[in-house]
């Protein structure tokens, strides 16, 4: 007989397995030796009362052992298969290159940047010269942003596909078992390469190709149907089908599209700033307590509220995290947030957003967003002074109109400087702010605090230009065999519904 039941248990025996089998027991009035096997499906912290607790969903097998499917799956070889091209070897990207495989069909990913391994000295070269490589960066490069500013894979994505198999597959390269299980999964940017490697692996193992240092540069186009590729202004590439999968940053491939009269539209986005405190207290304020229960983990939150007729809210919440330069020109200052797998990192940062609406920016330029987007972090790169140094101002200072003094210790590493952040955010973005810190200190005590810090500029949350698709066949209106995939295309955000959507989009182009 299977039961599932939810039990509650205190931190420090939220892996004993002894202590979980006397707590099913008793509530489920069976007698222990009568349970053949437990399977946890769901852990989650509820720190809602002053005593904080864990919430597990488990199944319960009484009198009965358990038919264990396994879930590892297995790639066929599709070497002379039929050619899908893929731009982009984000999760987008990696995911419909399996998912091509498991139909049956060979990818060939072309990636701009480079791998995971040589990304790692302009990354070097970001956070200790300042110094940006335009086709290597944060947002370039095997794995895309992902890869090297975190590894948060929760999503509310449940009705675009199965999460579960993205996170299996994850599990399949090497990510900890724990990600299936827990409310809030998290891989962990230290982690994260190795788990790429090896899903770049699996696509090659397979007969799948994956081309790094080869940039997008045109589209081959015959009678409205798409023949192929371009790479580098040189080399021709050939297929009926071509996932475009560039993420959010890649400006010049909405460049491209507009100069080719293909089809983009303008997108709201939001822009703010990254917050970070000290994680204590955070900690303090979420837990009910001084000092952190060393069972608990760094804790996290999420911010949102109404500012008149506009949203502001927290978004990418980086427990132990570190705020990193995404920046992907010279000249220009973006920030984002990220945290390693066991989050120790002495700071909790957030990106901390207003919505910015079409009527925000006027005009009928497809790209007035993303130009808009620019000119922010232009101006945030001209007020930090150089060599990727971020402005920034204390909160309080921040919504008091005062210059700040000082500037609290951080863990951005190319510097910060103190400025007057009103000089670079629009006005409607900094009476949002202004109005929704205390709002968000309110709720949370402590939050609201000149220990925080406001970094500068938060302008990357999603893309400012959406490619157009059809809902069941996921191709451009305009050109047939081009799939806009994910966040560069405007129809995902985040690791988990960036996979999914590349799923998606490779199980169209069999359908189609």
């Amino acid at each position: 007989m299977q039961k599932e039941i939810e039990i509650t248990i205190a931190p420090e025996h939220v892996s004993d397995e002894q202590i979980i089998l006397q707590h099913l027991s008793k509530a489920l009035k069976v007698d222990i030796s009568s349970i053949q096997y437990h399977q946890i499906l769901k852990r989650s912290i509820d720190a809602r009362a002053r005593k904080v607790i864990y919430r597990l969903q488990v199944r319960v097998y009484i009198n009965e052992k358990p038919l264990l499917a396994e879930n590892k799956l297995r790639y066929k070889k599709v070497s002379s298969d039929q050619t899908v091209i893929i731009v982009g070897a984000g999760p987008a990207g990696l995911f419909a290159a399996l998912q091509c495989i498991e139909n049956g069909m060979k990818p060939i990913v072309v990636e701009r940047g480079k791998d995971v391994k040589q990304r790692r000295r302009d990354l070097a070269a970001i956070n200790k010269q300042g110094v940006v490589n335009n086709e290597s960066n944060y947002c370039y490069g095997e794995g895309g942003a992902g890869t090297y500013s975190d590894g948060k894979l929760y999503t509310r994505s449940n009705k675009r596909g199965d999460i579960n198999k993205v996170l299996q597959i994850f599990v399949q390269h090497g990510a900890d078992e724990d990600i299936l299980i827990d409310a809030r999964p998290h891989i962990g940017t230290n982690k994260l390469p190795h788990i790429i490697t090896g899903i770049r692996e699996t696509i090659q193992d397979a007969g799948g190709e994956v081309l790094f240092g080869s940039k997008l540069t045109d589209l081959i186009i015959s009678e409205g149907k798409i023949k192929g590729i371009v790479i580098n202004q040189e080399q021709e590439l050939l297929a009926n089908s071509v996932i475009l999968a560039t993420g959010h940053s890649a400006r010049d491939i909405y460049e491209l599209l507009h100069q080719k009269n293909i089809l983009i539209e303008a997108k709201p986005f939001a822009l703010g700033v990254r917050i970070e405190h000290p994680q204590h207290i955070i900690d303090s304020a979420q837990y009910h307590c001084d000092i952190r229960s060393e069972f608990l983990p760094p804790a996290y939150y999420s911010m949102v509220e109404q500012v008149h007729t506009r949203g502001v809210f927290s978004f990418c919440m980086c427990p132990g995290g570190i705020i990193a330069p995404c920046a992907t020109s010279e000249n220009e200052i973006v920030v984002n947030g990220w945290s390693p797998s066991k989050r120790n990192n002495p700071f909790a940062n957030s990106g901390t957003v207003v919505q910015v609406t079409l009527d925000d920016v006027q005009g009928y330029d497809p790209l007035r967003m993303l130009n808009f987007q620019l000119s922010i972090e232009q101006l945030a790169f001209e007020a930090g002074g150089g060599k990727l140094v971020a402005p920034a101002q204390r909160m309080i200072d921040f919504v008091e109109n005062r210059l700040s003094f000082d500037l609290p210790k951080n863990s951005y590493l190319p510097g910060t400087k103190s400025v007057m952040l009103d000089n670079i955010l629009p006005d409607f973005v900094s009476t949002s702010l202004k109005a929704a810190l205390p709002l968000f200190g309110k709720k949370m005590k402590g939050y609201y605090t000149n220990e925080a810090i406001l970094v500068g500029v938060e302008s990357r949350t999603s893309s400012p230009v959406r490619i157009p698709r059809d809902k069941e066949g996921y191709q451009h209106p305009q050109l047939k065999g081009l799939y806009p995939c994910a966040e560069g295309a405007g129809y995902a955000g985040g690791i988990v519904s960036a996979a999914i959507d590349g799923i998606n989009c490779a199980n169209a182009i069999l359908n189609n």
